[in-house]
């Protein structure tokens, strides 16, 4: 994994000291951790391993040392610019620093390099969370035509400084139109982002409004165009809702603690003893999500195991559904294992909530254990165990939208199987699902799932249909990232049929030279046996 380039030093010492620091820092040992990758920088000649300066600071930030942080994830990007992981390791020092605006600077960039990982996402939205936190939520902020719109320059981390030296100029109705078209279908249905975005999704509408004005539009704020502020909060309400519609299984934990209150709500009815304990376990199991959430895994497990430890210690009749309680925890703490790369201990725990749900008959909590149970499975390629987890799982499916994942999922697993047909069918149940939640990017991710599936079944005319119709939504739902890959596909099958086209012509000529060759041969042979019969007579 690592090269030692000390000429003087034994060939695996910076190899040994950088392992060693990943096993401390794994088992939270992070001072340990520390001092084994200062070791490891201090055999190179220059500390410019970027990956092990990276995992350093991730032990300052563990450490409480952001400042410390910082410097070795900025010297991690010395050489290299575009380095994904030290831009996400220098968000998150100047993240724990409380500098969030150029937290999020940062989170952008590297969620421009790289939009498929799913820290950026997160920390563009703990971010921008944290931003609003400081100026207001938008439902606090009453926006007048009159009024002062630099609540959203706190939103726009990259234009800013570009933006105010540039003269405005007020865009046309057609391009107005295209912008408003783009941002709404940005991926998730009216009907969708209602559900995730709940109270915000009045201030999405409103901002949408706003657009319509075109007086207000022309006018300028902070050095910035009014325009260019209404469309920066639109896409980060945008970026918002997809934020939520990626993270369902956090989403399932939500729900199951609102059915977990309404139970004990219900009890404490009868005992008003039960008020504190139950309180305190619920504000945990609150503390314990926000921190997954804030992509801070290892806080989470600590308080989970904490939590655990101080339900088992209580009777059941100091607390209410102990059982669902005790549940619940194990899975917070698989979710948690998860997230640090422990898919051993994950496993363990989902399967410990398993089996209590099992025991004490808990329907909402085999749904999760199950659910939590695939991801892991599949994470490890185990895919045939994760079918098997999302199949139980499926009678209890709450809605289109969770029928549309699981079925994705379990299409995906097939076609990592290898069993195209299999992988073809769970993606159009997929796409029928999503349809009915009138969900877009499912809509996308079912039809791309499909055309895949068709590819690897040689049904190359099929998958063109199925991809031309995947970039049409890709387009409409402004995903550049898919149109891309969508189209790099379609040259990609196009290049096989005209490779298969002309291994079959190949294949014909012999075919017909071969045809030819015995033709010849054969009037040969019945010359030469024309000429020795008359030589006979």
């Amino acid at each position: 994994m690592y090269d030692n380039d000390g000429e003087d030093e034994p060939k695996c010492s910076f190899s040994t000291y950088v392992a060693e620091g990943d096993k401390l820092f794994n088992a939270e040992e992070y001072q340990k951790a520390l001092e084994s990758y200062t070791m490891a920088l201090s055999i190179r000649e220059r500390d410019t391993d970027k990956n092990c300066l990276v995992a350093r600071s991730k032990c300052h930030l563990q450490i409480g040392n952001a400042q410390e942080a910082l410097k070795d994830a900025e010297s991690s990007l010395s050489e290299d610019k575009e380095f994904h992981k030290g831009l996400y390791q220098k968000a998150e020092a100047l993240y724990q620093m409380g500098d969030f605006e150029y937290a999020l600077v940062f989170y952008h960039r590297g969620h421009k390099l790289r939009p498929e990982l799913q820290e950026f996402r997160l920390g563009i939205q703990k971010a921008q969370e944290a931003i609003d936190n400081c100026v207001g939520s938008p439902s606090s902020v009453k926006l007048e035509n009159k009024g002062d719109l630099s609540f959203f320059n706190k939103m726009d981390e990259g234009k800013g400084k570009a933006k105010q030296n540039r003269n405005y100029r007020q865009p046309n109705k057609a391009t107005q139109k295209s912008t408003r078209v783009q941002n709404t279908n940005s991926g998730t249905s009216s009907k969708t982002a209602k559900a995730l975005l709940g109270e915000l999704y009045a201030d999405k509408e409103y901002l949408e409004k706003l657009l319509k004005d075109d007086d207000l539009v022309k006018g300028t704020s902070g050095g910035m165009s009014i325009y260019d502020l209404v469309t920066s909060g639109i896409s980060y309400l945008d970026t918002r809702t997809e934020f939520w519609r990626q993270q369902k299984p956090m989403y399932a934990r939500k729900r199951d603690r609102a059915l977990m209150n309404q139970k004990w709500s219900n009890r404490k009815k009868a005992d008003s003893s039960y008020d504190e304990p139950t309180k305190s376990i619920l504000n945990n199991l609150e503390e314990i999500d926000q921190a997954l959430a804030d992509g801070h895994p290892s806080d989470s497990l600590t308080l989970a195991n904490k939590t655990l430890k101080s339900v088992m210690r209580m009777k059941e009749s100091d607390i209410p559904n102990k059982p669902d309680v005790v549940a619940n925890l194990h899975s917070c703490i698989g979710n948690a294992h998860l997230e640090l790369g422990q898919t051993d201990k994950a496993l363990e725990h989902h399967q410990k909530d398993l089996a209590i749900a099992d025991e004490h008959n808990l329907a909402d909590a085999e749904s999760r254990a199950l659910d939590n149970l695939g991801r892991v499975y599949a994470r490890i390629g185990e895919f045939r165990k994760a079918i098997q987890c999302w199949m139980q799982k499926i009678p209890s499916s709450r809605s289109s939208l969770e029928s549309t994942w699981l079925y994705h999922e379990i299409g995906r697993c097939h076609l990592e199987l290898n069993e195209c047909e299999k992988a073809k069918e769970y993606g159009q149940n997929s796409l029928e699902e999503a349809k009915k939640a009138e969900d877009d990017v499912w809509q996308l991710n079912a039809s791309v799932l499909i055309a895949q599936a068709e590819v690897k079944l040689e049904e190359y005319q099929l998958a063109i249909e199925s991809f031309e119709q995947s970039l049409e939504m890709a387009k409409l739902q402004g995903d550049d990232a898919a149109e891309k890959a969508i189209t790099r596909a379609l040259v990609d099958i196009r290049d096989r049929i005209e490779k298969r086209d002309s291994e079959s012509g190949d294949e014909n000529k012999k075919s017909d030279s071969s045809s030819e060759a015995a033709d010849e041969s054969g009037e040969t042979a019945e010359a030469e046996e024309t000429a020795d019969a008359e030589e006979s007579q």
